[in-house]
């Protein structure tokens, strides 16, 4: 067998589906996979398309797809938002402090947080502009979102009401979800309004 005919036997072979591999990436994202993940593990765009057709993928918007085998999830809409934005975004502001459970208000648009501006602007996702330290993301479900503290600090500087403030910060020191030298530490570090609001609403439960 000549060169030609090995380096192109290999390379037949290399991009074999590989559903293993495509399994463990979308395992750790909630059953949820993009074309361009899929493309990694050895599945054209037609490929994917077939088992879409066959039932083994689920379509649930153009380039993002689920395993069959997994439930469909209540945070879809959040899983869909991140995976289109990158690997790189972090679900973040009001979006995260839903999440946790610390708002009552369901936000209008899905916030997310990446290192730099996407040049892709996208119906219904807010883009937020900062480098995030690794302590401040957590990752459920194979979603990273921003601390609780993290959170609440970045809903007051971007607006949020001082009264969403104050029972967001009670209502997560009584869960447990946060400590109040943590809230602290973020007031100091955001400064502005962020400072204000939440050593505010430290205030009103009388831990200052």
């Amino acid at each position: 067998m000549s060169n030609d005919t090995r380096h192109s036997a290999h390379r037949r072979e290399d991009s074999r589906p590989d559903l293993d591999l495509l399994f463990a990436v979308a395992e750790g994202q909630a059953g949820y996979f993009t074309t361009a993940q899929a493309k990694r593990a050895g599945y054209s765009r037609g490929l994917v398309a077939h088992h879409a057709k066959s039932g083994t993928f689920v379509r649930v918007r153009a380039g993002v797809y689920r395993l069959l085998r997994f439930p469909g999830s209540a945070r879809e809409d959040l899983y869909i938002a991140w995976l289109e934005a990158g690997p790189r975004a972090v679900v973040s502001h009001d979006s995260a402090l839903e999440l946790y459970g610390l708002s009552d208000l369901l936000p209008a648009e899905t916030h997310l947080t990446l290192p730099r501006t996407s040049s892709r602007r996208r119906s219904g996702i807010r883009m937020h502009t900062t480098a995030l330290d690794g302590g401040d993301v957590t990752v459920r479900e194979g979603l990273p979102f921003t601390t609780v503290a993290r959170s609440i600090a970045d809903v007051a500087r971007t607006g949020g009401s001082g009264e969403l403030i104050e029972q967001a910060v009670h209502e997560a020191l009584a869960r447990g979800l946060v400590s109040e030298d943590e809230l602290r530490d973020q007031a100091l570090k955001r400064g502005g309004r962020a400072k204000r609001e939440i050593l505010a609403a430290l205030a009103t439960r009388g831990v200052l």
